[in-house]
């Protein structure tokens, strides 16, 4: 069954891999689509991270009804089998499926609220029976308000990293020193980017996949620059799941990852301090110290790059009525799924519509927003949510509720946070698993290792 459209489009928010195919998706269903990107480009955050390369392979990272859309332009699909860089993806597949869906997709154009028409929060009275008023300021300042039929939120999380305090909450001093504290992975082949980091002392906050590449990136720097460092800083303790699935990660690159983050420790161009959840930054000179919530203060650091994760900003939703997990801020049906506490990558069942609606009915976060505060998000898990949505809109919902055989890639290790405070902790870690007592320890000294993978 198709719902013919009606002349008021479905708004998607974000031009990325999992708005784009929201679009797509939409089209397939023959419903209009509204895509409103920030940025001036398609994947203008995957662009921001473009010298990142993934982990999943091509093969994972283009969604069936996007492909079908560009077939008929020539389009020619990547070798399903590597990975590309941010910045592979952007080119090579997002910009072109923006470029066919035309003029459904507007950029320059930043969402700054959504509420139902003539209807705040509060407001009881038909409240289902109308529109929504989406709120836009485009790049050259002018405001408009459009109504929508429904809501895609998919501007997922990198506008809102999550900040150097183990507590959630910034740092005393974090703000202060904001000169010498980045929170993504540095591009070392910018020169400008290597002269900040070559011969310096640097603090790596963080313990997934981006702090692995960072310390990666950190230790082949070290190779060539004398006196380069890195000093990797763990809130929990290392133990055999630290460094993830390595050669049991049935995604080789995400495994690589974690091995070449151990070898950079285990080579001496990292020491590893654990258990150290930051509570200040203060200068020293020109230099920053960091103090943990116990008292600890390490020596001296030039720069800090946090990656402690992401949140999602909420703010212009906020006239909605979402329902919402008080922990991971990701919809109550799917928080469950994908609670790290106890869930690892791989573990997360396929979910759709019915998992990602709201109280508020035709309003849908999705992507890595739809995750919160969960890291452990791919690609396709987004393309199966996108899929059920637009099938639920089009009123097919056998097809909404369907469980497509999604399989997702394990890490082969408990991949879950655990629960640092845990009094069982210690004892876990030595029989393999998530925590340990805090320490600090620098692993050997050895010849370098080399890497392989995507």
């Amino acid at each position: 069954m198709t719902v013919p459209s009606t002349g008021v489009p479905t708004v998607v928010i974000g031009a990325g891999p999992i708005g784009l195919a929201a679009a797509a998706h939409l089209v397939e269903r023959g419903i209009e689509p509204l895509i409103l990107e920030a940025g001036d480009s398609a994947g203008n955050a995957v662009r921001e991270w473009s010298h990142v390369r993934l982990f999943s392979a091509w093969a994972e990272l283009v969604d069936p009804a996007a492909e079908k859309l560009l077939a008929p332009t020539g389009w020619v699909k990547p070798d399903g089998a590597t990975c590309p860089t941010g910045g592979d993806w952007a080119e090579r597949y997002l910009q072109p499926l923006a470029d066919t869906l035309g003029d459904t997709v507007r950029f320059g154009a930043r969402v700054t609220g959504v509420s139902r028409l003539g209807r705040d929060r509060v407001v009881d009275a038909d409240r289902e029976q109308q529109p929504f008023t989406v709120h836009i300021q485009n790049a050259d300042g002018t405001e408009e308000r459009i109504t929508a039929r429904a809501v895609i939120d998919a501007s997922g999380t990198w506008s809102t990293p999550s900040p150097i305090g183990g507590d959630g909450l910034t740092a005393l001093g974090e703000l202060a020193a904001s000169d010498r504290v980045s929170y993504r992975v540095p591009d070392l082949k910018d020169p400008a980017v290597r002269a900040r980091y070559e011969g310096r002392r640097t603090a790596v906050i963080g313990s997934g996949a981006s702090a692995f590449t960072a310390l990666a990136y950190l230790a082949d720097l070290a190779k060539d620059v004398p006196n380069t460092h890195a000093v990797w800083i763990l809130r929990r303790g290392i133990s055999g799941s630290t460094f993830g699935g390595g050669e049991a990660d049935q995604l080789p690159a995400r495994g690589a990852l974690g091995l070449a983050a151990k070898a950079a420790v285990h080579d001496g161009y990292a020491d590893a301090v654990t258990g150290f959840r930051t509570t200040a930054v203060e200068r020293s000179g020109e230099q920053l110290v960091l103090v943990a919530e116990d008292g600890r203060r390490l020596d001296p650091v030039d720069e800090v790059i946090v990656l402690t994760g992401f949140r999602p900003d909420l703010s212009f939703v906020e006239e909605l009525r979402l329902g919402l997990d008080d922990r991971l801020q990701a919809p109550v049906e799917l928080a469950p799924l994908i609670d790290p506490n106890v869930h690892s990558c791989g573990t997360v069942y396929p979910h759709g519509v019915s998992e990602l609606s709201h109280p508020e009915k035709d309003i849908y976060l999705v992507g890595m927003k739809s995750y919160g505060r969960a890291p452990t998000f791919l690609a396709m898990t987004g393309y199966e949510q996108v899929r059920s949505i637009a099938a639920a809109l089009a009123g097919d919902q056998e097809a909404a509720a369907e469980r497509v055989e999604l399989t997702l890639p394990d890490t082969g290790v408990c991949g879950g946070a655990g629960l640092f405070d845990d009094p069982g902790a210690t004892k876990a870690d030595s029989e393999g698993g998530c925590c340990a007592a805090p320490t600090t320890l620098q692993i050997g000294i050895g010849a370098p290792a080399t890497s392989g993978g995507c």
